[in-house]
């Protein structure tokens, strides 16, 4: 009896043993199985990183081109952390169409600006009031000079110089028909409005206005 109460302790202590090296393995497949998500997860954080690096290093180069230092810009403004990091080409608020970026702001009385007021506060934002260069721009900033009662106007980049129809980046005004044959008069500055013409009016007078400013390659 004796004998057979050891062999029975010893294939109990070989039981649990085997339970134990069953366990261990069970434990070790559930590690494995972690490890290789958490493996996964670094990958794709490595993959994003790298994605959002190049992105980043895009954007600097772009703005080292036009000479605005990075403290003047934030990365979240053109890649959202709420949007997983995925960059745009405009910040947040501004609109693309072809390659540039606009902002209109739609000011109420008595936050609306003079032409020189609103220049300076686009500059502020590194970019200009808006230089149109062609029907398809004119459409667009024509379309999104959005109307109410207390807007009647939102300046643009276009003012008389010398009885001339001047851009601000030195051009001239190719299309007089865009401002309607009005004679560019010194102290005259242009306004856009949805569902009418440009208008000239005098530059000191106060309306909305539209900043303009290149748009990232993301």
């Amino acid at each position: 009896m004796t004998e057979l109460d050891e062999v029975k302790k010893e294939n109990q202590q070989l039981h649990e043993q085997n339970v134990q090296v069953h366990n261990m393995t069970q434990e070790k497949e559930i590690l494995k199985i972690e490890h290789d998500k958490v493996k996964n997860t670094n990958q794709e954080l490595q993959k994003e990183k790298k994605i959002l690096t190049e992105q980043i290093q895009t954007m600097e180069k772009t703005w080292n081109e036009q000479n605005v230092s990075r403290a003047q810009w934030s990365v979240d403004e053109y890649c959202p952390k709420e949007n997983k990091r995925k960059c745009s080409p405009c910040q947040k608020g501004w609109l693309l169409s072809q390659s540039s970026c606009y902002s209109f702001n739609n000011a109420e009385p008595p936050n609306q600006k003079t032409w020189e007021e609103a220049r300076e506060i686009c500059r502020g934002k590194i970019s200009d009031l808006t230089v149109v260069g062609d029907e398809e721009e004119k459409k667009f900033v024509k379309d999104k000079s959005w109307v109410n009662k207390n807007i009647t106007g939102y300046w643009i980049g276009l003012r008389a110089e010398g009885g001339k129809w001047r851009w601000i980046d030195g051009s001239d005004l190719t299309n007089q028909a865009w401002i309607q044959q009005q004679p560019a008069v010194d102290g005259q500055c242009v306004t856009s409005l949805r569902n009418r013409e440009w208008r000239s009016e005098s530059c000191d007078e106060n309306n909305a206005w539209l900043c303009e400013k290149k748009a990232l390659s993301v």
